[in-house]
């Protein structure tokens, strides 16, 4: 599929109706490594949709991580941020998988993330790139993301079309609605050693 046909697939994910959010997507795993990987108990979950999870963490102030398998992938979506960690992608991807997330947070920061066999190969900002030439110093892209031009009204939609591209698989929006399978996840600083490092490429 053409760059152009993949940005328009994406045109929801700039509407607004989601103020944050993270997609992950992994490959080489199960749901249940997944659900590991990012902090929660597999033997433990309910059915939930997008918004019945972000309204209990808002009440609660908890973390919840809701996940769906493809034909060859395992999808996390979040109200959060887990799989916007550096560590949750080396975990995730470790022992020969794949991981990619897209994450937007309630401020409209933005961060795309690539790692492969337990190490991130990319970290960044697609919003920084905007004005890349005027930053000091310019933001690093990795080599997966350098032929991509980035505007600020197809941002989101750029970066899920930057993840089909590498991963080879399409973000449905109809997950958004349908109640997929969710538990709960382990604050960042329980769930590792040294949650500082947690979040350094």
């Amino acid at each position: 599929m053409v760059w152009e046909d993949l940005v328009a697939r994406y045109a929801w994910a700039d509407t607004g109706d989601m103020e944050a959010y993270t997609f992950s997507v992994i490959a080489g795993r199960t749901e249940d490594e997944v659900i590991r990987a990012f902090g929660g108990d597999p033997d433990v979950s309910r059915m939930m949709a997008f918004a019945e999870a972000a309204n209990e963490q808002a009440v609660q102030r908890c973390e919840l991580l809701r996940v769906v398998t493809t034909e060859t992938h395992v999808v996390a979506v979040e109200w959060g941020y887990h799989g916007s960690i550096p560590e949750i992608g080396r975990r995730a991807s470790a022992r020969g998988g794949e991981f990619f997330s897209v994450h937007r947070d309630i401020n409209a920061r933005f961060q795309v993330m690539h790692a492969v066999d337990g190490r991130v190969d990319g970290v960044f900002d697609p919003f920084d790139l905007l004005d890349e030439a005027l930053m000091e110093p310019e933001p690093e892209v990795p080599s997966w993301a350098r032929d991509v031009s980035f505007h600020v009204e197809t941002l989101c939609a750029e970066s899920f079309a930057l993840m089909e591209r590498t991963m080879g698989v399409a973000v449905d929006p109809a997950w958004i609605e349908t109640r997929l399978r969710t538990v709960l996840l382990t604050s960042p600083d329980a769930l590792f050693d040294d949650p500082k490092a947690a979040w350094l490429p």
